[in-house]
């Protein structure tokens, strides 16, 4: 006799009501204060983050914890994380390949350099920083190299917002840092897996081989399977005439290629970065469908994930020394490194003076890459409340510090015939103005 499978338990009525308030509460109060940020000249990720923190433990939650079931806060992960895929791959999308390409030496100088120092440096700090912040699941190892990730990483889309708003994409020091922080973004993405693979086991030489390697075979299967069955269905869902077919195949890779990095014991947001560089190196893929994904992505899934974020910090840590302490230490190491680090590469690149401090300012802004890196930390016990809200801070703090800094060099590198023709060519549409200011 053939038993049949139970069918699955269905969401009780009160759960359910939970998660729709709570949903409601978190959108609406990170849709308000996203505006306000806006409107102060603030990226929205500064005010989704400060959703969470409102209603979080640090302020309203200590009143009225709402957000305190861990069965309703994981509802809440599980869209976010749906969420920060889609993200993660329009990042990827948005990247123009063929920018890296032309400018791939000076690029790589100052790439490289705004990576390697400040991951140095971030490494070298989790060696030093108080035992209290490792998470339940790391060793000191595995925690210094994660928080070396976490200081290295830049982030693209707050990068391109600021340099739209400044008019300053069409310069060569605007295509240059999109470009060294393209570098950044992908060599950064890799880190995190190979790092992520080994919270679990530790610093092990089999772990460690075992992380690279699925990284690589993750590499070779996006250029031989992924990016000929990309530009296949893509191609399909254009001949349909339906928008919603092509939405629903771009969605479907990202998730597929998610899952797949996952499998591998690699973090999901690589395979979704890497198929966002698949689509984009594909190319031909109809703007208008995709304009409707992201609008509901930037609209709606991102601030709900960056307020759930939110929820976990507890800025009552720092009103304790050490961690206010550790707080202030790895923001000066993240800003200083990555400036030194873009500096010297722009001078190796013989760039001058104000242009390297023109690419360091662009470069430090972490924003949602940053929180990303957090989050995945926290998730998999490798950061402890008290260094993830150190982390998100550092990547809240750099993201404003870079419009004022980055105006500042730009104003005294002179601008020259090829720019003002490119300026023309582009008639005022840029490449990037897509990027939402995260």
């Amino acid at each position: 006799m053939v038993l049949s499978a139970a069918p699955p338990s269905t969401l009780g009525a009160h759960s359910l009501l939970m998660f729709l308030v709570q949903v409601a509460v978190l959108l609406g109060v990170a849709l308000v204060l996203g505006r306000l940020s806006v409107r102060l000249g603030m990226p929205a990720v500064v005010g989704e983050l400060a959703s969470g923190v409102v209603l979080g433990p640090s302020l309203l939650g200590t009143f009225a914890p709402v957000f305190d079931d861990p069965a309703q806060v994981h509802l809440l992960d599980a869209v976010g994380q749906f969420g920060v895929l889609l993200l993660v791959g329009f990042t990827g999308m948005h990247l123009d390949l063929g920018l890296v390409r032309r400018q791939r030496r000076a690029a790589t100088w100052v790439g490289a350099g705004g990576l390697l120092i400040p991951l140095g440096l971030g490494v070298g700090a989790g060696f030093l920083l108080p035992a209290a912040m490792l998470g339940p699941a790391a060793d000191r190892q595995v925690f210094a190299l994660f928080l070396g990730v976490a200081v290295c990483v830049s982030a693209i889309p707050v990068i391109a917002k600021v340099l739209l708003e400044m008019n300053l994409l069409h310069r060569d020091i605007g295509q240059l840092t999109v470009t060294a922080a393209a570098v950044d973004d992908v060599v950064g993405w890799s880190l995190l897996a190979v790092v992520s693979g080994m919270a679990g086991a530790g610093l092990t030489a089999g772990h460690v081989a075992w992380s690279l390697g699925a990284l690589a075979v993750v590499l070779v299967l996006a250029v031989v399977a992924v990016r000929p069955l990309a530009r296949g269905a893509l191609r399909l869902a254009e001949r349909s005439g339906d928008p919603g077919v092509t939405v629903a195949v771009v969605v479907l890779l990202v998730i597929a290629s998610a899952a797949g990095t996952h499998a591998l014991d690699l973090e999901p947001v690589l395979g979704a970065f890497v198929c966002g560089l698949v689509i984009s190196s594909v190319g031909g893929v109809a703007r208008e469908p995709l304009t409707v994904l992201r609008t509901f992505v930037m609209g709606v899934l991102a601030p709900l994930f960056f307020a759930t974020a939110g929820l976990r910090m507890d800025l009552t840590a720092l009103r304790h020394p050490a961690v206010l302490g550790a707080a202030l230490a790895v923001l000066l190491l993240a800003v200083v490194g990555k400036f030194a680090g873009a500096y010297a590469g722009a001078r190796l690149a013989r760039l001058s003076h104000w242009e390297g401090l023109a690419l360091g300012a662009g470069l430090n802004a972490r924003g949602v890459i940053g929180v990303i890196v957090a989050l995945v930390g926290l998730r998999l016990e490798v950061l402890s409340t008290e260094a993830y809200t150190v982390v998100v801070l550092v990547s809240v703090v750099t993201s404003l510090m870079a419009p004022p800094t980055l105006r500042y060099a730009a104003r005294r590198i002179a601008v020259t015939d090829e720019e003002r023709e490119r300026e023309k060519a582009f008639g005022g549409v840029q490449v990037l103005s897509r990027v939402e200011p995260r």
